[in-house]
């Protein structure tokens, strides 16, 4: 693996137009899930016979290095590797391995559903992983299975979690999206299994990424609601943030038994502080969750453009950005809109 040097651009890192600098990328290995969550991809419109990005279309291990040792030199500190399912990626620890060598890179996370991390957490973990946030949307059997589409069972996300312990990844984030009427009655069940844990339970707040989930606003269960159920039985205290742009709001317990978070796009948008790009499957360079469009990387880089061109090309898309969705969401013009899908550029 040859090494590269980290570059900068003569004019400093890049802001956008409302001074956002860029450090993090989301980076998605692959647009294929072995799950069909409703928030994301529902069975419904992705059938077992849907056609997803062949593997010439997907970025190679060696292409997201690339990129990512660009996107270092222009100030990304952390990656996320998402998907799709991202452990569907075969040889996911070749990659992080290639990742964990970045110069400039100091955080490495991924975001599975867990299904597939027995058999792989400590390759990743020996591979230079640093941290795993684990999607689970509730604790209970049936909803469970309903939530993956009859395709997961709540006893893989135990056995996805004992196995991180035992690779030495010291706590996990785990993200549930909550639902009016469908999973925020399991909330408080939740909480009660997992404090103490050391692991973070985060609520997010059921979003509008992409059309084909069918979201309505009423299903949106507000997360001052939520912290409100949750403090009639554990009085809360507030946290500060451990650093700038961070998307969730910190609460611990009142007892010292753990935190927990809440995300909150919908009722509480943090536009203002997002500092984060994603990178799809095949390439594409997308500069908000709820884009309808991105911009091509794996084609210039595929037709010989140089490090030094792919990064004026990413500094100038940064630069022009002036997203703002969650702010505006209301607004008809805005919401009315094609979002790119979730599965195709992760959470």
């Amino acid at each position: 693996m040859r090494a590269r040097i980290p570059m900068r651009i003569d004019s400093g890192m890049p802001r956008d137009q409302r001074s956002r600098t860029l450090s993090d990328l989301r980076i998605s290995v692959i647009d294929r899930c072995n799950f069909r969550c409703p928030y994301c991809m529902p069975e419904d419109e992705y059938p077992r016979d849907h056609r997803f990005l062949s593997k010439a279309q997907r970025l190679r291990f060696e292409e997201i290095e690339r990129l990512a040792t660009i996107f270092a030199g222009l100030g990304v500190r952390k990656l996320r590797l998402t998907g799709g399912e991202p452990l569907l990626r075969r040889e996911l620890p070749e990659l992080v391995r290639r990742l964990a060598s970045v110069d400039g890179v100091d955080d490495i996370a991924m975001t599975t559903n867990g299904s597939l991390l027995p058999g792989s957490a400590q390759a990743l973990r020996d591979a230079g992983l640093h941290r795993i946030t684990l999607s689970v949307d509730t604790l209970d059997a049936d909803a469970y299975r309903k939530l993956s589409g009859g395709r997961g069972e709540v006893a893989e996300v135990h056995a996805a979690i004992d196995s991180a312990k035992a690779a030495g990844f010291p706590s996990l984030k785990l993200n549930s999206v909550v639902m009016r009427g469908i999973n925020d009655g399991h909330v408080l069940d939740m909480i009660e299994h997992f404090r103490g844990s050391g692991h973070v339970l985060r609520f997010i707040e059921y979003m509008d990424v992409g059309t084909c989930n069918e979201w309505r606003r009423e299903l949106v269960v507000p997360s001052a609601e939520l912290r409100a159920r949750i403090q009639t039985r554990w009085p809360l205290r507030a946290l500060a943030a451990n650093y700038g742009g961070e998307v969730a709001q910190r609460w611990e317990f009142a007892d010292g038994a753990g935190e927990i978070g809440f995300i909150s796009s919908v009722s509480e948008p943090f536009c203002g502080d997002c500092t984060r790009a994603r990178l799809s499957a095949d390439g594409r360079l997308y500069t908000c969750l709820f884009a309808n469009s991105g911009h091509d990387l794996l084609g210039p880089m595929r037709a010989g453009a140089s490090d030094a061109e792919l990064a004026v090309l990413i500094a100038a898309v940064w630069s022009a950005r002036d997203d703002r969705y969650s702010e505006i969401r209301g607004l008809a013009n805005a919401s009315a809109r094609r979002h790119v899908e979730m599965y195709e550029i992760g959470g």
